[in-house]
């Protein structure tokens, strides 16, 4: 039996990786400053925020309606306890959001003129952030990976997913080393990329 879908979800994630990742280099906002104006920095991360939500969505829409076929469904009672972490998987990355700035995460506040960077203006090593530098990628291959019942669509969907995250967070280190420098090096050192108490003992060359 060929599942058709698995190739075109994992292309569809090869595109949205494209797409994202050309609008959230330094080049992508220079144009845009070139193109409208210093104030288009104020509406630049909400309008990104807006883009990556709804270029997601045909991802989604292909899961749904392209051929597919059950690998594996985890049996009762154990299905409970998977769907059970993955709710507090979804409630611990609404909590990492909160305790990050979150106005600025959502593009709120750069409205008004507020951190036009990347990055709020104080790095955050509290609350969940004290034991992985990602939580939110953390929770996040949680919800994914738990899901009780395993397709060939749900496979591709959270294999494209998790290689976008981890390519994401090689990027992202790069934009934090150099909006917090030795701040955010001395964290990396210190703390876990993903997974609590799991930590490479590679010295950083930042």
């Amino acid at each position: 039996m060929t599942h058709s879908g698995f190739g075109w979800i994992l292309l569809a994630f090869v595109a949205y990786g494209l797409i994202h990742s050309t609008l959230a280099s330094l080049h992508a906002k220079a144009a845009a400053v070139r193109w409208f104006g210093p104030g288009a920095l104020r509406w630049y991360r909400l309008f990104f925020n807006f883009q990556a939500a709804a270029t997601f969505l045909p991802i989604m829409a292909l899961v749904a309606v392209l051929p597919d076929g059950r690998i594996y469904a985890i049996p009762f009672p154990w299905n409970l306890a998977s769907t059970a972490v993955q709710m507090a998987s979804a409630i611990g990355l609404m909590t990492g959001v909160l305790q990050t700035d979150a106005r600025h995460f959502l593009g709120l506040k750069q409205i008004f003129g507020e951190g036009l960077g990347d990055h709020p203006t104080a790095l955050t090593v509290s609350g969940f952030y004290r034991w992985v530098r990602h939580p939110l990628y953390t929770f996040g291959l949680a919800f994914l990976w738990l899901t009780p019942v395993m397709s060939w669509n749900v496979l591709a969907f959270n294999l494209g997913a998790t290689a976008y995250i981890l390519v994401g967070i090689l990027f992202e280190e790069r934009k934090l080393i150099a909006a917090f420098g030795d701040q955010y090096a001395t964290y990396r050192e210190q703390t876990p990329m993903l997974i609590p108490g799991l930590k490479l003992n590679r010295k950083s060359s930042a």
